[in-house]
């Protein structure tokens, strides 16, 4: 019976995660990658432990799978998306570290190009704002700043295209591609015509000529070189950025379907099918996949939280309060609420619907009997409040209510969490029995490639509800909180960035 494999190249972790063709997990491998901040707000990875890392963990899982009988069909890539990798072909060699989609060093190139007047015609082109979370302004400081030469050998890519050329032969014939999902994240992508943009990357300095091609997200693009892929030769049959990949494998396949990904960050997907929309405020348009002729191309609304679990990080690592992060649901459920605390995670700047990269993290509403319980409950709400504000926004512009919400990401397994989503939605949600949605949904692009299964329609009927989880609060009651975060929101944008002085304490009295 064959296996497909899926490497998901993430910014915590590099994973290998095998499924059998009912779409069942198989097991996995997986290696933690060193976070790198060599300054506040910079945030870099080594390229070369992200290759090494999928060569080991797809050794470790080929080698069970081996054990087991199995042959493998074909392999799939899902990846971080917006982080941006520099090497040369001709060598294998990285420029510099990887800059990682958190990474905020060019918040003030972005506001340049935004008093330049150019924000709307970029957003029409992209569906993306002026932000230091999209790849062109970090191409553009390793191509100045970074002291990277455009030669003709540079690679530019985001990290599926640095995994696919070294599986694929890297500097003896690796092929050099991504899929339109990972392009459209760039800002050097016309998500219309489905191409990169020669206005765009002259307005960000990037020669085309050191961007990978540009293929559908499910099909054959080569194979793999034993050497780099733990002793396999199959083909590398589907790419995808790791929403889009979550997306796929929650079979959210009809235009309204929706899903939240409660990683690092969380990410709201709303599936459009073919039309693509005009920009909506507060919003990404994205390309949510290229299934050529399997199904043609899928667009996306996205709402990009920028830290959800990483703040479940930060009670861990810098206040101390727990001493993992699975104690946190425990711990959140031992009280009823948060005693009128709110947490506003905006650590790295506040994404959608604000996309404000100056804001930063507010703890209000402290009073003396509030405890761990009550500040691990506030971050766990903030997740939900997060999403509640991307959902409504959604909800606006389209005009497209939702029936439900699917869940998934590390986070998603507490129920406190998900039952508190459903309570501030006002609608089902539902958590999947695979909670690996996104390296599913990479392994189920690459599987339809190589007719592991037939269509989308076989690839849905797998999917299976874990738990689902209803309304129980008074909608009087969500609301009423939800506009106390919003207020809290407010004071989170009502100060200076650390390197700024404060201009006139008038300003927060007036708050």
């Amino acid at each position: 019976m064959p296996a497909v494999i899926a490497v998901d190249a993430g910014t915590t972790g590099v994973r290998s995660f095998a499924v059998d063709e009912a779409g069942r997990p198989l097991g996995f491998s997986y290696r933690e990658l060193t976070q790198h901040f060599p300054r506040p707000g910079w945030v870099e990875h080594d390229p070369i432990e992200i290759r090494d890392a999928v060569g080991a963990t797809l050794a470790e899982l080929a080698e069970r799978l081996e054990a087991e009988g199995r042959t493998v069909a074909a392999v799939g890539i899902t990846n971080q998306r917006e982080t941006v990798v520099a090497w040369d072909r001709r060598t294998g060699r990285p420029h510099h570290r990887a800059l990682v989609w958190q990474d905020r060093r060019t918040a003030a190139r972005c506001d340049e190009l935004r008093d330049q007047g150019l924000e709307p015609m970029v957003r029409r082109a992209t569906g993306l704002v002026l932000d230091p979370y999209f790849s062109a302004t970090k191409m553009e400081w390793l191509l100045t700043e970074g002291g990277v030469e455009a030669s003709g050998d540079l690679a530019l890519g985001t990290v599926d295209a640095w995994v696919a050329w070294n599986l694929t032969g890297g500097a003896g014939g690796g092929v050099f591609v991504t899929d339109p999902g990972n392009a459209s994240r760039t800002l050097v992508f016309d998500i219309g015509s489905l191409a990169w943009s020669d206005e765009l990357c002259a307005i960000f300095g990037v020669p085309p000529g050191c961007l990978p091609e540009v293929r559908p997200s499910c099909g054959r693009l080569g194979l793999t070189v034993p050497g780099a892929a733990g002793g396999l030769a199959v083909p590398v049959a589907g790419i995808a950025g790791d929403q889009q990949a979550a997306l796929f494998g929650q079979a959210c396949f009809s235009p309204g379907m929706t899903k939240n990904t409660y990683g690092t960050g969380s990410f709201v997907l709303m599936n459009l099918g073919p039309s693509r929309p005009e920009p909506v405020e507060g919003l990404l348009t994205t390309v949510a996949w290229d299934l050529g002729p399997r199904g043609g191309v899928a667009y996306a609304l996205e709402g990009a939280i920028f830290v959800t679990g990483a703040a479940i990080q930060w009670l861990r690592d810098c206040l101390g309060l727990i001493a993992d992060a699975a104690e946190t649901g425990p711990l959140a459920a031992t009280v009823t609420d948060t005693e009128g605390v709110y947490l506003v995670p905006a650590f790295t700047g506040l994404g959608s619907p604000y996309w404000d990269p100056y804001a930063r993290g507010a703890l209000l509403g402290l009073s003396r009997g509030v405890g761990r319980a009550h500040l691990a409950r506030a971050a766990v709400e903030a997740m939900a409040h997060q999403t509640r504000e991307v959902v409504e926004t959604m909800q606006a512009a389209g005009g497209i209510t939702i029936s439900e919400l699917r869940a998934d990401g590390g986070a998603a397994v507490m129920d406190v969490l998900c039952q508190f989503q459903a309570d501030l939605l006002r609608v089902p949600v539902r958590r999947p029995v695979v909670a690996e949605t996104t390296a599913l949904g990479a392994a189920y692009l690459a599987g339809l490639a190589e007719d592991v299964w037939s269509s989308p329609g076989e690839v849905a009927a797998q999917w299976l509800c874990e738990a689902e989880f209803l309304p129980a609060m008074r909608e009087a009651e969500g609301d009423r909180r939800q506009a106390a975060w919003r207020r809290a929101v407010e004071r989170t944008r009502a100060f200076p960035p650390a390197d700024q002085p404060v201009a006139d304490s008038g300003a927060l009295e007036e708050e």
